[in-house]
């Protein structure tokens, strides 16, 4: 990453949440907080006015859900990154999240280690991508982006696509528990297409599988995110 430090904007409803939050963000070498804020109107002031690298946003605000501020700062055509926090499990919003090119996703509560791992993959991917685009390389492209995912494309088992790797391991890490049935549901995907990319994640221990009992029949696997992965 270049000597200048990114600016976080930090946003939540609870002060104290807030300053804790933006005191996280502050032990992280590389960054520095651009404001803390409590609502979601004052969060699209702050981005319009100051234009920070990076918004930490919870997503139930008192005025605005954070899906809402999300879609305001695309409507507005800014270049502010997002990495959504929130303490509520809904897969739907996950979705939504990544399609509104939200950049991470961090559960409440979070340890220190979790956001300094979430800001590291991102300053990861804003050098990358900067050296990437001028090289002009589609896979040193795809590497930046891996960055933010921990996950590298040059070495997803064939028929693995990194775009589908990324959308699965969002919606478990939203989940406390899950099948591959419900992840499929959730991703849009076939639930045979569902299991191949949640193997692949308990394959390099991104993901931990155990057998659900429901009754009479065939045990469904259960997978659970590892903490602090």
């Amino acid at each position: 990453m270049s000597g200048r430090e990114l600016q976080v904007l930090v946003v939540d409803d609870e002060a104290l949440t807030a300053d804790a939050h933006a005191e996280l963000v502050r032990r992280v070498p590389g960054f520095a907080v651009a404001g803390v804020v409590y609502g979601g109107a004052d969060a699209l002031r702050h981005v319009r006015d100051r234009a920070p690298d990076l918004v930490l946003l919870d997503f139930n605000l008192p005025d605005l859900h954070g899906l809402d501020v999300c879609r305001a700062l695309r409507g507005a055509g800014t270049r502010v990154d997002v990495i959504a926090v929130t303490s509520t499990r809904d897969l739907a919003a996950v979705r939504s999240a990544v399609s509104l090119g939200v950049v991470s996703y961090l559960l409440k509560p979070f340890a220190f280690a979790s956001l300094r791992d979430k800001l590291e993959r991102y300053a990861d991917y804003r050098q990358r991508l900067h050296e990437d685009l001028a090289a002009g390389a589609q896979t040193e492209i795809d590497r930046a982006f891996a960055a933010l995912r921990g996950f590298d494309p040059a070495n997803l088992p064939g028929g693995l696509a990194a775009e589908t790797l990324d959308r699965v391991a969002a919606a478990v890490r939203a989940a406390p528990q899950c099948s591959a049935t419900e992840i499929a549901a959730t991703c849009g995907v076939s639930r045979v297409t569902a299991r191949r990319y949640l193997e692949h994640l308990a394959d390099t221990n991104v993901v931990t599988r155990t057998p659900r009992h429901r009754g009479a029949g065939r045990p469904e696997i259960e997978y659970r995110w590892r903490d602090g992965r």
